[in-house]
């Protein structure tokens, strides 16, 4: 079968080719502006249905909050199941930092997964040391799904250890104080660093991540003191996260560096 991400999914950037060594399925990526697929950039995907020469599309899969920081919103989101269902494919939500995006949209975990069939809830990125969990909201879909954990490697030995950590982050709305944190310094980030000449934001800042053109000569000066990623090495555009534990004064101290360099 074929998945079809978004071109910047981590699906399709950051795995070293994994899924399609380990899975034998095709990675379909399809060019967006802001991180979202739509029906309409799917559906540009779906053919070849039943003929042996075409992978078979089966999974579409998004990020919440996407790669670039912008968020889906329930109804984007069931606007892709309804799509997927009516073609006989699933939609798979990779939630890596599905915190961020309850945060951001003030909604519950509930709201911002209703219509996916599977979901990756990620935990390490609001807080916990590791930990990752797979939801099925089919359990068909799950039948088996233990062997395959064990051959992929992912059956932790000290699974409690794993799962008191989420037991810890789901207590008490811990999960959204974090999350909420975390977007609110990125929003303080984007804020003062608009202000300063030759610094343009490239996406809209919905949650955790702000991403800027900079120019590439204050890039590796700038790294010597704070880490973050390149995004585009070839115009200069950068990634700059906010965390759980990201304070004002590391704001502050980060944008006071950026107008000497820039």
């Amino acid at each position: 079968n074929s998945i079809i991400c978004a071109e910047t999914a981590h699906i399709n950037q950051d795995e070293c080719g994994a899924p399609e060594k380990f899975t034998g399925c095709k990675i379909i990526s399809v060019p967006t502006k802001n991180g979202k697929l739509t029906p309409e950039l799917v559906g540009k995907h779906i053919h070849g249905i039943g003929f042996e020469h075409h992978s078979q599309p089966k999974v579409i899969t998004i990020t919440q909050c996407t790669e670039v920081g912008t968020v889906y919103t329930p109804a984007e989101i069931h606007e892709l199941s309804e799509f997927a269902h009516r073609n006989g494919m699933l939609l798979h939500i990779d939630g890596a930092r599905l915190f961020n995006a309850a945060a951001s949209l003030n909604l519950s975990l509930m709201e911002i997964t209703k219509g996916a069939d599977l979901l990756s809830f990620g935990g390490t990125k609001n807080g916990m040391m590791f930990g990752e969990a797979l939801i099925f909201f089919d359990k068909k879909l799950s039948e088996d799904f233990k062997y395959y954990r064990k051959q992929g490697m992912q059956l932790f030995s000290k699974m409690r250890f794993l799962s008191v950590q989420f037991e810890a982050i789901l207590s008490n709305e811990l999960w959204r104080k974090n999350a909420e944190h975390s977007n609110k310094m990125a929003k303080l980030l984007a804020e003062k660093v608009a202000e300063i000449p030759n610094v343009k934001l490239t996406q809209k800042v919905e949650s955790n991540g702000v991403f800027v053109m900079i120019p590439k000569e204050s890039i590796e000066p700038l790294q010597k003191e704070y880490f973050f990623y390149v995004w585009d090495e070839h115009n200069g555009e950068v990634r700059w996260m906010c965390s759980w534990d990201t304070t004002e004064e590391d704001v502050n101290g980060f944008v006071e560096l950026l107008k000497n360099l820039v």
